[in-house]
């Protein structure tokens, strides 16, 4: 990954929230300023912003799930994991109510919101995709896959 790339595109966004949430946002801009050029790309925000929601909801369950197994295994309470899961649900909710945020905007209402629509042209978009795309589960794991 191009990270000085990102690293740009990330001052260009200017935004709250964190690193994968201002990215989001840059990749749903691009986007949504692109949609009367091809329509396939309505389907792709769509797509995106069901896939992020469903990521973020799976993470919550995974943290709440871990802090039960521990919990039930070694029967005492460890500050730093009960921190860690706490920090999980906080970040999992603050993404949730940004995507919520931009499921009600309507597609002309949310054109309007843009801070700066000439950010990402289509060569930033695809990188914010494979990067966004490298931060998910299977492509993480994905060298333990091949190496076993």
């Amino acid at each position: 990954m191009d990270q000085g790339s990102i690293a740009r595109i990330l001052k260009q966004v200017s935004g709250g929230g964190d690193e994968i949430q201002q990215l989001q946002k840059a990749l749903l801009d691009y986007l949504d300023e692109n949609t009367e050029t091809d329509a396939s790309l309505v389907f792709s925000r769509k797509f995106y912003i069901a896939q992020w929601f469903r990521d973020t909801t799976m993470e919550t369950e995974k943290a709440i799930k871990s802090q039960k197994d521990e919990d039930s295994s070694e029967g005492s309470h460890h500050a730093k994991d009960v921190e860690t899961t706490g920090q999980i649900m906080h970040r999992a909710e603050s993404r949730k109510k940004f995507l919520r945020s931009i499921i009600k905007t309507a597609p002309s209402q949310f054109s309007t919101l843009k801070m700066n629509s000439d950010t990402v042209d289509y060569e930033d978009a695809c990188l914010i995709v494979r990067y966004l795309a490298s931060m998910r589960p299977f492509a993480q794991s994905f060298d333990i896959y091949l190496t076993q």
